[in-house]
């Protein structure tokens, strides 16, 4: 059966073709237009569409003049998922979130999981090992710390993420390079200190890390985390698989 699952972000749209349980092609970046290009060209009998923006249901209108099955928009309060959701509000919370706590637990069934997404925003969520989402953090992404550095100050630059493996000093001996320092190696170390503590509350965490800045941070945490680009993707299509597959 072939699936498509689009992960509408703040700043992205990525796109995942699924034959069954395998992700055939993943593309991001895409327009409106290019998404409906992937849908045309792959052909699925069934999509699954999850948006922390406003156009959700636009694209769903969009799509079924093309897809002849099932359509289903995701929605955190209301759509049945293969997980317990103890989230409080769950109408408050993100999509993205919430597939990649489903992902996360069909890569690890019958262990706790924490799920590190470096995007837009630095979120950390945990999933119990009898399958239950709890929630977790939400902080701002490395992007927004520079930015927000730059912004609300009056002589800080606006900077960008060095590229590939540089090295980031602990000690800046310039006003750049102490920018580095603070946004990058405060968000590594906040990201160890919450390993550290979920770690002491569930023994034998594994640490799923996805999100846009996931290959920059991944040299910069502790080996044992697992780098899984398409998380969100994957629990979007075992979402869909829990509707349509009977």
């Amino acid at each position: 059966m072939r699936t498509l699952a689009l992960d509408i972000g703040n700043t992205a749209v990525k796109a995942g073709c699924f034959d069954g349980s395998t992700l055939c092609e993943m593309a991001a970046g895409l327009t409106a237009a290019q998404v409906l290009a992937v849908v045309q060209r792959w052909q699925p009998q069934h999509v699954i569409i999850a948006s922390v923006a406003e156009d959700a249901a636009l694209r769903a209108d969009e799509l079924r003049a093309v897809v002849p099955g099932e359509i289903l928009t995701f929605s955190p309060a209301t759509t049945a998922i293969p997980l317990r959701n103890a989230y409080a509000t769950p109408h408050t919370l993100g999509a993205d979130r919430l597939a990649a706590a489903v992902g996360a637990a069909g890569l690890r069934p019958g262990q706790p999981t924490l799920i590190v997404d470096a995007g837009t925003a630095l979120k950390m969520d945990v999933v119990t090992a009898d399958g239950t989402y709890h929630g977790g953090s939400i902080g701002p992404g490395l992007h927004m710390r520079f930015r927000a550095l730059h912004t609300f100050t009056g002589r800080l630059p606006l900077l960008e993420l060095p590229r590939g493996h540089a090295t980031i000093p602990l000690t800046g001996d310039s006003t750049t390079s102490s920018l580095l320092s603070g946004v990058v190696n405060g968000a590594v170390a906040e990201i160890t200190g919450f390993i550290a503590q979920y770690q002491q509350l569930y023994p034998g965490l594994g640490v799923l890390l996805t999100g846009g800045d996931a290959a920059f941070l991944a040299a910069r945490l502790p080996a044992r985390i697992f780098v899984v680009p398409e998380l969100v993707l994957l629990g979007l299509n075992r979402i869909l698989a829990y509707h349509v597959v009977k």
